[in-house]
């Protein structure tokens, strides 16, 4: 706007009473700016602009550290990636209650299932198929601008990229593994058995990060993790044994597939350091 050019006291009004749109008050307050006459016209509190300011002042010279920030602080994590990996999604309480929330429901299902005689550790099923694709869930509510409000902002800094996807890929993983191996003794079954999970997980995590420097996170893990099921499905009927996608055959491939797309997605990393992927581009 001109600065010569003021404000009508209709729009004055609008803007006090927080009636404009976005793009309407970034211009009123680009002229307010540069207009004095029209910033004393805006009606305000002087007690309520003072108290506003000392809370804004506080808050950006001392601002508050998240839990999680304080607890990877203490494992050594340095200040700055702690509170990156505080501010990230997938990690937010409600995810953190709903993954507990799927396990504890699969470890009272093997429970309730092994009771049957018929069932046998067939009931470990369940809760070996939902916990490979948890950490892939998570990665896909842990970076990109869908899922991230400030994605446009932290992706111009030095942790943009592969660094912020692959920093929050770890943390999301870690953290699922740890939840789902603190159920894992809650299960019945031999030990062997109950951890079959683990390596299925980590081959299903680093498909999606892999294919992830081509497609958005959320539509990697969707479709790897439907044909996860697919497969898990399939295998069973083939096989006659719903616990067939967990033989040591089964887990060999598994871990096979994690070597490989291991260092893949190191090598693939260059597709976000040399400029956003295009799913993360308007």
């Amino acid at each position: 706007m001109n600065p010569q050019w003021h404000l009508p006291q209709e729009l004055i009004e609008q803007y006090a009473g927080g009636r404009l749109g976005p793009v309407q008050v970034m211009s009123v307050d680009g002229h307010l700016a540069r207009c004095e006459r029209c910033r004393a016209a805006v009606p305000y509190e002087r007690e309520w602009l003072a108290a506003s300011w000392e809370r804004v002042e506080d808050l950006v010279d001392r601002p508050r550290t998240r839990p999680l920030a304080r607890l990877l602080r203490l494992f050594g994590v340095p200040e700055h990636v702690a509170a990156f990996l505080a501010a990230t999604p997938a990690l937010a309480r409600g995810w953190l209650v709903a993954v507990t929330a799927v396990i504890a429901f699969a470890v009272a299902a093997a429970h309730l299932a092994v009771r049957d005689p018929q069932a046998g550790l067939g009931g470990l099923a369940p809760f070996l198929v939902l916990a490979p694709v948890l950490p892939p869930a998570g990665i896909a509510f842990a970076y990109g601008p869908r899922v991230d409000p400030v994605h446009e902002l932290q992706a111009a800094t030095p942790m943009g990229g592969a660094r912020s996807l692959l920093l929050r890929a770890v943390a999301v993983l870690v953290t699922a593994i740890v939840l789902t191996g603190a159920a894992t003794p809650l299960l019945p079954g031999p030990p062997g058995l109950t951890a079959a999970w683990l390596l299925p997980a980590l081959a299903l995590t680093s498909a999606t990060l892999a294919l992830s420097t081509r497609f958005s996170p959320p539509t990697s893990a969707a479709a790897l993790s439907a044909a996860w099921f697919g497969a898990v499905v399939t295998g069973a009927e083939l096989t006659g044994d719903v616990l067939a996608p967990f033989s040591p055959e089964a887990q060999a491939l598994y871990g096979a597939a994690a070597l490989i797309l291991i260092p893949l997605v190191y090598l693939r990393r260059a597709r976000f350091d040399s400029g956003e992927p295009r799913w993360t581009r308007p």
